[in-house]
């Protein structure tokens, strides 16, 4: 995973860097490779045997890797930059004498004094000083999906989600006006803290660490072989000189140029794949993270829901002048309750306006807007007074209400947020609707919830179906966060703990509440981290989702950072690794399905560059033991290479997954059920030991095919020897053609550049110039159908003998 920094202070903009001087950076970040040294150790051990073209081509795969991987992470910066381009914010800022004027948000200072007003961005954490019906929505910061009503009475030690006399920078009036007095900006505020805090995350281990680990399993035997070759060579009589420099060549030449190549060309087609699906990933790299992750943690508000209400129940309570008994009859009442609002409507009104739709009668004939110090809101349409707000202000209000506590916290308990309506009828328009709203018949509750988007559900069913663990990490209110787990499909949902029981949990205690319970709410931003860090110790691979400030810190800190598009600030998109461009959740599972193919193709590709290695190196020490002599050649050895590994491993790696049961069809991880074909054991666990496996059978069949066609060559008398060793090394070649021809059958990419690998050993063996300079001999039609032969038998053989053994082995065991 790459590593980048947060920003501190998401207002402030990056100086430009030119893009050549991007691009030689990253070129740099990907030569320090831990693979780059072992490839510039084989260019060199090249050069010093005198063969300066192999040393050159040695040492440009090594370049050629840096430049593609460089540029497929500047291209993914790129185009995460352009995601994150966002208007300049200004606030305004009093000057004296009542005026104020309007300043970039980077110009305030400590001591400013700034006026706020409805659909303001909060742009520093300031004190407030006066507030008039103020409500701020703080969801990105705190995860509190419903707005926050502002005073100006002190409330020492309150959480930050409770500090009702406190505006928070990247936060948004939704109504009212206050003044307030600047306490912090940039990094000092409460969201530049959040921010901060995630900048200490180490990136796991991945694709190129495990192929580390194989390099470092290979490399000695590589060196026993050429040992072991020249140690043959000695004893067979040969020059000294001839023999070591025989061992050399085949220990350069089974080096794995390509390995880093393959995984950064399988990401970067990876990568480009899920960019055309609405996934931006900040670096190739972060795919194979993501086929390794086995928990997803969403957070609730902005990313599961859409962080805007909508009317989820109607309860009505009794009746009135007409029939209050439907549906639409309630909703009407209700809207009739609300202000026409000469500024922006309240959000409750929104929701009750877009839920009653047509049964609205339009504006009323007097109205009286809701404020947070009142509790209500009224109307008066068609002689009749309509009152709509807080239960408890409204049945106060009542004439006869009755007890509503074990319906609201009945509705409560389902995640909503409840509203009263009551009223009465009244001659004309009264002059102050405050004092007239008294007196009131109670009609009905309206339950209003966040809304749920419609993608949740499918992505968390195709999660939870392909062995991924699904929670939920919240700021909000246990019993919202539990209503809405519950309704996207997690299981255990009932069962909630809070930030304030997390962290004062002891280490093994917090380890059993992340593994016993799925849906974690009133979470600080601080507690979220802690979340995120519980979860990693008891062994998750981590993929954590949001949208806002308080998910920042906890994006960063995860295995793979997912941040949501659309938030008002950029901070989570900032920290994240992978962006879903849309409000679609799905595009997370296409994320992981493609992240989990890639280990899938990076193994398959692994066995081709390794594998074939190992076969040559088999059949150059087991030739050198019988004849005394290497059958293969420094230059033949690297065409060997250059025809069976680089080309068709590359084409290996980037094309579409293979279907995971082996039968041909088109039910890859990306096809029908998005995490249909993965493997849900991880693909971390058994990655090198299956990637070992297909090294030795294909090794095997490899050092088979060709030792076949030599011995078949040189049978043949000495007339024909010099015969024998092209025809060792066209079987060679074949051989491992034939095996990746199989192995890639249902993809046209792979098998065209099977074959056209195949053409130029055609051309390169049959061209006497070019066969002279690879030192081989033109064959005739016999032999070609001899190596062709051995090449499809050693072939057969890797696909039916492992086989045969496992079922040889199986029978052999005692039941029970």
């Amino acid at each position: 995973m790459a590593d980048v920094p947060a920003e501190p202070d998401e207002r402030r903009r990056p100086k430009a860097v030119s893009t050549p001087a991007r691009f030689a950076r990253t070129v740099a970040a990907e030569l320090a490779d831990p693979l780059t040294p072992v490839l510039a150790t084989g260019a060199a051990a090249t050069a010093v045997l005198g063969e300066y073209t192999d040393a050159v081509l040695v040492g440009g795969v090594t370049v050629v890797n840096a430049f593609v991987s460089g540029l497929q992470r500047l291209r993914a910066e790129t185009a995460l930059e352009q995601l994150l381009l966002e208007q300049d914010r200004t606030a305004r800022r009093e000057v004296g004498n009542g005026r104020t004027e309007e300043i970039p948000a980077t110009e305030l200072r400590v001591g400013d004094v700034v006026q706020v007003g409805s659909g303001d961005l909060v742009a520093a954490d300031a004190r407030l000083l006066e507030a008039e019906d103020l409500e701020v929505d703080e969801s990105g910061l705190t995860g509190e999906s419903l707005s926050v009503g502002k005073s100006v009475a002190a409330t020492p030690g309150a959480v930050v989600a409770d500090r009702t006399c406190m505006l928070f920078d990247g936060t948004t009036v939704v109504a009212g006006t206050g003044r307030a007095v600047v306490v912090a900006v940039g990094q000092s505020t409460q969201a530049g803290r959040a921010t901060r805090a995630a900048g200490g995350a180490a990136p796991p281990a991945g694709v190129q660490a495990r192929l580390a680990e194989l390099t470092s399993a290979v490399l000695p035997l590589t060196l026993a072989g050429g040992g072991a070759v020249t140690l043959l060579g000695v004893l067979w009589g040969r020059p000294l000189r001839e023999a070591v420099a025989a061992g050399v060549a085949i220990a350069v030449a089974a080096v794995p140029e390509g390995l880093p190549l393959v995984a950064t060309v399988a990401q970067q087609a990876a990568a480009r794949r899920l960019s055309g699906r609405g996934a931006v990933v900040r670096s190739a790299r972060v795919l194979e993270a993501l086929g390794r992750v086995d928990t997803v943690c969403f957070d609730k508000t902005g990313t599961l829901t859409e962080n805007r209400l909508r009317v989820a129940r109607l309860v009505p309570l009794g009746s009135g002048s007409g029939d209050e008994g439907t549906d639409d009859d309630q909703l009407r009442l209700a809207a009739a309750g609300m202000g026409d609002g000469d500024g922006e409507a309240h959000e409750t009104d929104r929701a009750v306006l877009d839920a009653a739709g047509d049964a609205h009668d339009g504006p009323p004939d007097a109205s009286l807007p809701f404020a947070a110090g009142r509790g209500f809101s009224a109307g008066v349409r068609n002689g009749r007074l309509v009152v709509k707000g807080a239960p408890e202000v409204v049945a106060r209000r009542c004439a006869d209400a009755p007890d509503l506590r074990e319906r609201i916290q009945e509705l409560a308990a389902e995640g909503l947020r409840v509203l009263a309506v009551a009223d009465r009828a009244v001659d004309g328009v009264p002059d102050d609707l405050d004092e007239a709203a008294r007196g009131l018949t109670l009609r009905g509750l309206v339950g209003l919830a966040d809304t749920l988007r419609e993608s949740s559900v499918r992505a968390v069913e195709q999660l939870r179906a392909a062995g991924v663990r699904v929670v939920v990490a919240t700021g909000d209110h246990p019993e919202t966060a539990a209503a809405i787990a519950a309704q996207a499909g997690i299981p255990d949902a009932d069962r909630v703990v809070t930030g304030t029981q997390l962290a004062r949990a002891s280490e093994s205690e917090r380890a059993r509440l992340v593994a016993d319970h799925a849906v974690f709410a009133r979470l600080s931003p601080e507690q979220k981290v802690l979340l995120v860090g519980a979860l990693r110790r008891a062994g998750a691979t981590l993929a954590m989702t949001g949208d806002g400030v308080n998910d920042a810190a906890a994006i960063r800190l995860a295995d793979v950072g997912v941040g949501v598009e659309g938030a008002e600030s950029p901070a989570a998109r900032t920290a994240a690794d992978l962006v879903l461009t849309d409000s679609d959740l799905t595009r997370l599972v296409d994320a992981i399905a493609e992240g989990r193919a890639m280990w899938s193709r990076v193994r398959d590709a692994v066995s081709i560059l390794v594998g074939g290695n190992a076969g040559e190196v088999a059949f150059t020490v087991l030739g050198t033991a019988v004849g005394g002599r290497a059958p293969v050649g420094t230059r033949q050895l690297l065409l060997v290479n250059l025809l069976t590994d680089m080309f068709p491993a590359l084409a290996v790696a980037v094309a579409a997954p293979r279907s995971a049961n082996g039968t041909g069809d088109d039910d890859g991880p990306l096809a029908g059920h998005p995490l249909a074909a993965v493997l849900l054991a991880g693909p971390h666990s058994g990655f090198t030991r299956e990637v070992r496996r297909m090294v030795l059978v294909r090794g095997a069949a490899t050092a088979s095919g060709a030792t076949a066609a030599w011995v078949a060559g040189r049978v043949t008398g000495p007339l024909f020897r010099g015969r024998a060793s092209t025809m060792g090394l066209a079987a060679l070649i074949a051989t491992q053609l034939v095996q990746t021809a199989w192995s890639g059958r249902h993809s046209p990419l792979v098998l065209g550049t099977v074959a056209g690998s195949f053409a130029v050993l055609l051309g390169i063996v049959q061209t006497p110039g070019l066969s002279r300079f690879f030192g081989c001999t033109p064959l005739d039609p016999v032999s070609w159908a001899v190596v062709l032969g051995c090449a499809v038998a050693g072939a057969a053989g890797a696909e039916v003998v492992p086989g045969l053994v496992a079922r040889w082995r199986s029978a052999g065991t005692p039941a029970g």
